[in-house]
């Protein structure tokens, strides 16, 4: 079965900046993997070459056995619009979402393929069934939120559509133990079937047992396995 996602040789950047150097990574259909370290390292830099937002960036980056990595030119974003409708979903760090939307507005935004349109209203209960706090919340703009509400979501959004890789940065970024534990244990229960899942997280506790693979990075160089006694300099 081809790989869901294979990375070769990439390098990226902002302006002068060199985030990333020379990654190599594949990703199987089904498979979930973690990819943990410091802020500032290139965890986000690495999701960000994938759905084509960099500055700049060189590599081969094949999603589904097509290549979407290409030498960037004419700005960030020229193409990621095609590499989402390839199949990519992202849900992004922080509150990086439509402040002023309600949270089904929210939703509905992430249903943009024709197919996820049709069937929005099935999709949203999926959603629902997942992060059940939001029912009660499907009116209420965004940015009236906790913090955990809002990273649900975030997370919900990039669920309403058939993806065939999944980019969860950060995902208990700035929440308590207990509710980001919460998140993250609702994003590990999706059904995955022959997609895939990269989480990018600083606490390798929460993904330890729980995910195929832990990987370390560190100074945009994944590390190889990490695991509990992973320290995030480097070091393993």
């Amino acid at each position: 079965m081809n790989e869901v996602l294979k990375v070769e040789g990439l390098s990226a950047g902002y302006g002068p900046l060199r985030v990333i150097h020379d990654l190599d990574l594949v990703v199987n259909p089904g498979e979930r993997v973690g990819i943990v370290g410091l802020n500032g390292h290139g965890k986000t830099t690495l999701f960000y070459a994938i759905a084509g937002l960099t500055g700049w960036q060189r590599g081969s980056i094949l999603l589904t056995g097509k290549q979407i990595g290409r030498t960037r030119s004419q700005g960030p974003g020229r193409y990621t619009h095609q590499i989402v409708r390839q199949g990519l979903a992202i849900m992004p760090q922080g509150d990086e979402i439509f402040q002023g939307l309600t949270v089904e507005e929210h939703l509905d935004s992430g249903a943009f393929t024709p197919d996820a349109w049709r069937t929005r209203k099935e999709r949203k209960e999926r959603v629902l069934d997942i992060f059940e706090p939001l029912r009660k919340l499907m009116r209420m703009p965004v940015g009236r939120l906790s913090g955990g509400e809002r990273r649900m979501v975030s997370i919900g959004r990039g669920l309403m559509t058939d993806a065939k890789l999944y980019l969860a940065d950060e995902p208990s970024l700035g929440l308590a133990p207990k509710i980001g534990m919460a998140v993250m244990e609702a994003l590990l229960a999706i059904n995955l079937k022959d997609s895939a899942m990269l989480i990018a997280e600083q606490n390798v506790a929460l993904l330890e047992g729980k995910v195929d693979r832990v990987i370390g990075m560190h100074a945009g160089k994944l590390k190889g396995e990490a695991s509990s006694s992973f320290r995030l300099s480097g070091n393993r």
